[in-house]
């Protein structure tokens, strides 16, 4: 059994003793209050996140300036009126024996809600690739103005009991900004070379210096390639790196990518590999003398103890990780590998969650996230005979949250594996991993005494007899078999079929639907070597590129010459052909010699009725209740157990 005595040994920097290795990265949580307070939501979920025993813990974004935040619930540290809060960070931090750090932020441009009011300020006038929306460019006046905010910011951080503080240089962020040539087209002193650019940095450390005095550590996150074309790579940043120390970073975080990247770089999507960055964090390595952190999907704990045992990096940061289980490292020191919950990358609850509007931060698989203000440790007050049927995502997750809370749980599945939908999503290209949580929520059922019943599915006569206290219905959903002649053709199946390996690839092969299903379902068949034509009838994908997967996901079909036909119905399937109305215009598609239904499903709930006329409490989630993602089915499935007493 690997000791992690690598990831698990101290460090000191400065004043600050590290107890490990491990580092708890800031992540966006939205949870402040609107006028930049640190809510009673922050410390419960910075609690929580502390008692997973990271090193150190850097927390999320504080916005040193008014024209900073980027997003409205951001925590503030512009004002002392901010300091008491700010306090009470730090002490939860101190009481769970962690150090933490204070993330110091400026958006500059990357700001939605600062754009659309038109007070966002950039180094120049330059379109934001997130927003598509045009900054002011900073005066010098208000340059100055800045880098005093960041010094006085750095100050508040100190006497509110921070162990060191973070000044955010990286992710295309205002620092970013003047260091990338992409946004930065300036004339003055802050413009033109790299040298110019970098000063507004330089000067931003030196001023947090200045304020904080030499004994105390400041880390800075910076991104050492912009992994966009036309931006800055390593080898451009490496020679400023020892610039940066000597101006007062004592930590170099060494990220990478902005929010303009292609595929979400920042917050990398299953695609990559854990540890996928961990190169770059070498390459630092060689040219300062000062810790480094390295980041990029790292999710298993002996995979950190390799990199610093190598000396790659000092420190590892668990981003993700530990919001899909917060209690990752402990397991890992105990010796129950078997036991952690391993992030999927999914960007479901914690990404794509804030950039589309959603709410506050959230886990796909793991529904404490973002609820700890309600989330029950339990027992429950008053325990039931529970059935859960149906034994996909959502109703294992309503199986082990109901058994958590002391319920005698039975869960039954008709099929004669559990999974649902991870059954077929698991062999989509790239999302094994699916699979493999799947297996490991079966095995924590079962762990906590859940009864299980496979290849069993529930009838009137069963729920009569049995005399469940309540039901929770998560029977998943039914395939959409569209009405088009020739449907039902020998040359016909469905994506489940093909995913699963009941019908093999051929070689002209049709997908009828442009929706996750249908595009991982064209990934798949790329992979075999068919030739694809993917027809969606609405006039856009509904996988949006924004997202991490989805933008994979788009760039894999077009690189493997899928043929994408959108505002496009079906008129009929013929041996060899299909017909298809694009645009108002009849065609013929020929050869096809495989046409593979992907149309979704709709909602599944047969016992509904039964249930209601014998006034049986119950519950439906997840897509026998609308179909939908993961994260919708996890958190419906949790909730109804919240709901049990």
């Amino acid at each position: 059994m690997n000791s992690l005595q690598n990831l698990l040994s101290p460090v000191k920097i400065k004043t600050m003793e590290l107890p490990n290795r491990v580092v708890l990265p800031p992540m966006g949580t939205n949870l402040g209050n609107a006028d930049g307070t640190v809510s009673e939501a922050n410390l419960a979920y910075l609690k929580r996140m502390a008692r997973g025993g990271a090193g150190l813990i850097i927390t999320e974004v504080s916005a040193v300036y008014p024209s900073g935040s980027a997003i409205n619930c951001e925590l503030g540290v512009y004002d002392d009126r901010f300091i008491p809060g700010l306090k009470r960070l730090a002490d939860v931090a101190h009481a769970a024996g962690s150090k933490i750090a204070l993330q110091l932020h400026h958006a500059g441009r990357e700001s939605l809600h600062l754009l659309q009011e038109k007070k966002a300020i950039a180094p120049s006038a330059i379109r934001s690739l997130v927003f598509g929306l045009t900054p002011r460019e900073m005066t010098r006046e208000e340059i100055q103005e800045i880098i005093a905010a960041f010094g006085a910011a750095a100050r508040r951080a100190r006497e509110a009991g921070f162990d060191a503080v973070e000044v955010h240089g990286a992710h295309g962020y205002l620092l970013t900004q003047f260091l990338s040539s992409l946004s930065n087209q300036r004339a003055d002193e802050y413009g033109g070379t790299l040298a110019n650019r970098s000063r507004f940095m330089l000067e931003v450390l030196e001023e947090v210096r200045r304020r904080v005095g030499e004994d105390f550590p400041i880390s800075l996150r910076i991104s050492v390639e912009e992994c966009i074309k036309g931006g800055y790579t390593i080898e451009d940043i490496n020679p400023l790196l020892p610039e940066l120390v000597r101006a007062g970073a004592d930590i170099i975080h060494a990220s990478l990518g902005t929010h303009g990247s292609p595929a979400g770089i920042t917050s990398a999507p299953i695609e990559y590999e854990p540890g996928f960055n961990v190169w770059r964090a070498k390459k630092v390595k060689e040219v300062v003398d000062v810790p480094v952190i390295a980041v990029g999907r790292f999710t298993d704990p002996n995979l950190a103890d390799e990199v610093i045992a190598r000396k790659e990096a000092d420190l590892v940061a668990f981003g993700r990780q530990y919001l899909a289980d917060p209690d990752f490292l402990t397991k890992a020191r105990e010796g129950r590998h078997e036991d952690i919950r391993v992030c999927l990358a999914c960007n479901q609850g914690c990404i794509e969650r804030l950039i589309l509007g959603e709410g506050n931060i959230r886990c796909a698989i793991n529904p404490e996230t973002g609820q700890e203000l309600i989330y029950p440790s339990g027992p429950a007050a008053v325990r039931r005979r529970v059935w859960v049927v149906g034994a996909g995502p959502g109703g294992l997750t309503a199986a082990y949250e109901a058994a958590r809370l002391g319920h005698k749980v039975t869960l039954f599945e008709k099929e004669e594996t559990t999974g649902g939908q991870l059954r077929f999503v698991c062999k989509a290209p790239h999302k094994s991993i699916y699979g493999d949580w799947g297996t490991w929520l079966t095995s924590q059922v079962k762990k906590l005494g859940v009864t299980l019943h496979t290849g069993t599915k529930v009838t009137e006569r069963m729920i009569e007899e049995g005399k469940p206290d309540a039901v929770i219905l998560a029977t998943g959903g039914e395939k959409i078999i569209p009405d088009i002649p020739g449907i039902d053709l020998r040359m016909v199946s469905d994506a489940w079929q093909i995913l699963s390996g009941e019908v093999d690839p051929r070689e002209h092969a049709v997908v009828i639907g442009g929706g996750l299903i249908g595009m991982e379902t064209a990934d798949f068949l790329l992979k075999r070597g068919a030739q694809v034509t993917l027809i969606e009838v609405l006039k856009r994908s509904p996988v949006l590129k924004i997202t991490s997967h989805g933008y994979m996901l788009h760039t894999r079909l077009r690189e493997g010459n899928c043929k994408l036909l959108f505002n496009t119905a079906i008129r009929r399937i013929e041996e060899n052909s299909i017909t298809i109305l694009s645009d108002g215009e009849e065609q013929i598609l020929s050869p096809v010699d495989q046409v593979i239904i992907a149309a979704g499903l709709k909602p599944r709930d047969d016992l509904r009725k039964t249930l209601q006329a014998r006034g049986i409490p119950h519950f439906i989630i997840g897509d026998a209740l609308q179909p939908r993602r993961i994260m919708e089915a996890t958190e419906e499935g949790a909730r109804a157990a919240r709901n049990l007493s």
